[in-house]
């Protein structure tokens, strides 16, 4: 299964949030920190931030954060949210539609897919100091912010 460029850029721009803990950030620059589209990533905050996942603060000085901690964020919750309804083959249009053993074992290993990412949150993932060097965290007025994301 590949992920939608919609949910890519779901997950980064919560990372770079999660990263980011300390301030509020702009949609420009976390496009510049993935040199990804800007007008993409305001479909994708006005989305994150519909659903709940963010907060989006207007303004001279507004910008955008996590609406509640990375450890309670969920990715598998996220992702469903994101990919919306999945037809890993689309079977609506095939010839056999009705006729086919095939959907139920499909069904069955998209939800086990599901599974096994709905017991991670985003806080599991961010735990490599690699990561958060890339997303412009972890210079030595950074340690508080690394030391959050490890724990529980």
């Amino acid at each position: 299964m590949r992920l939608t460029r919609f949910s890519d850029y779901a997950i980064r721009v919560l990372l770079y949030l999660a990263a980011h803990t300390d301030r509020l950030c702009s949609i420009g620059e976390i496009a510049t920190a993935y040199d990804i589209s800007q007008n993409h990533l305001m479909k994708v905050v006005s989305d994150l931030a519909g659903s709940g996942y963010l907060q989006s603060l207007r303004g001279r000085t507004g910008g955008i954060r996590l609406a509640r901690p990375a450890g309670e964020i969920n990715i598998g919750r996220l992702l469903r949210h994101t990919e919306g309804e999945i037809d890993l083959v689309g079977c609506a249009e095939c010839k056999l539609n009705g006729a086919c053993g095939l959907p139920d074992p499909l069904d069955q290993a998209l939800e086990a897919f599901f599974a096994v990412l709905e017991r991670f949150s985003l806080a599991d993932v961010m735990g490599r100091d690699q990561l958060l060097q890339r997303l412009g965290v972890g210079g030595h007025g950074d340690a508080e912010v690394i030391r959050r994301h490890r724990e529980p």
